[in-house]
């Protein structure tokens, strides 16, 4: 048994050598720091693109769809956290204190007044620590399992601001979506 791995660790060691070789007699130092250079600064920009969480429409229902310090409104179809507009802040405006997150998650939701979808920017606001008594709201319309995060909410938005703590979240029309 020990043979075996050992011969197929020698194949795959090989193969590695082999095309480490070529990539060394085809491609400069300088071509390689390009490319490489090139991927980093890609990934690192990747948290920084707006994230699309919808995969499908969500749609609000109820006559509190109107209400924009109720849950349901309809605004806040994929909000997972705390309403600002609880804590000194608005709809669309962190609390004074506190800054809005770097990174966010989208979600498409129906207005019911004008019958439209739109995009909506979920903002968390950072910096301040939570308020007990403000309304949590957990509407994961259309959410999906946490291994993709663009479509999964429960993640700490705040990951990318120098303040890590949450306070609350905010949520931004930012146009309106395809059919």
């Amino acid at each position: 048994m020990k043979n075996l791995f050992n011969s197929i660790f020698k194949t795959i060691d090989g193969m590695f050598e082999k095309r480490a070789r070529h990539a060394a007699r085809t491609m400069g130092r300088r071509h390689w720091l390009a490319k490489t250079g090139t991927l980093m600064a890609g990934a690192a920009l990747t948290p920084l693109l707006p994230f699309d969480r919808s995969l499908g429409m969500a749609y609000a229902a109820g006559s509190d769809a109107m209400d924009p310090g109720e849950c349901t409104y309809w605004r806040y179809c994929a909000l997972d956290g705390n309403l600002c507009s609880e804590s000194g802040g608005s709809m669309t405006t962190c609390p004074p204190g506190s800054e809005a997150s770097k990174v966010a998650w989208v979600g498409t939701c129906h207005n019911p007044a004008d019958g439209k979808d739109y995009l909506v920017s979920y903002n968390d606001c950072c910096g301040k620590p939570s308020v007990n008594n403000a309304k949590f709201c957990f509407r994961s319309e259309g959410e999906r399992p946490g291994y993709r995060m663009g479509l999964h909410n429960d993640v700490n938005w705040c990951m990318a601001n120098t303040q890590k703590g949450y306070h609350c979240t905010v949520a931004m029309v930012v146009g309106m979506a395809d059919a």
